[in-house]
């Protein structure tokens, strides 16, 4: 059921983006003043706006209906894992070895070598000129 609700949702969704984009704006119509041929539409002297309207609100209705239908399956479903912290614990891996350092309990880091082998060059501390 609520997969039949969903493609419908989607398809009335799909709908109402396709009507919205077919329609003109407001400002197309002045060009009809001008004569540019709105008389002779398949609608009438009016034209298509207010078939298209009609339809894009009835539309717009239904995908709103399939929306608080899917929202009320989806609140009423029964079984299944209701929240995350439902989730079965997994085993935890164990830890592989890396060359990050590892924390102290402190919170500072261990270092991870000790010595001076490092890639940098050594600089000597400059001295204060007076």
């Amino acid at each position: 059921m609520q997969s039949l609700a969903l493609v419908v949702h989607v398809a009335l969704a799909i709908g109402v983006i396709g009507l919205v984009l077919i329609q003109h704006g407001k400002g197309a119509e002045a060009g009809a003043a001008f004569g540019s041929g709105a008389s002779s539409t398949v609608f009438g002297a009016r034209g298509s706006a207010s078939f298209l309207t009609r339809i894009t609100t009835v539309m717009a209705f239904l995908f709103f209906l399939t929306s608080m239908t899917l929202f009320y399956m989806a609140a009423h479903r029964e079984g299944g894992i209701a929240s995350v912290t439902d989730l079965p614990s997994a085993q935890s891996a164990p830890a592989a070895e890396s060359d990050l350092p590892a924390i102290t309990p402190g919170g500072d880091a261990a270092p991870a070598s000790s010595g001076s082998e490092s890639d940098l060059p050594s600089v000597a501390p400059a001295e204060k000129s007076e």
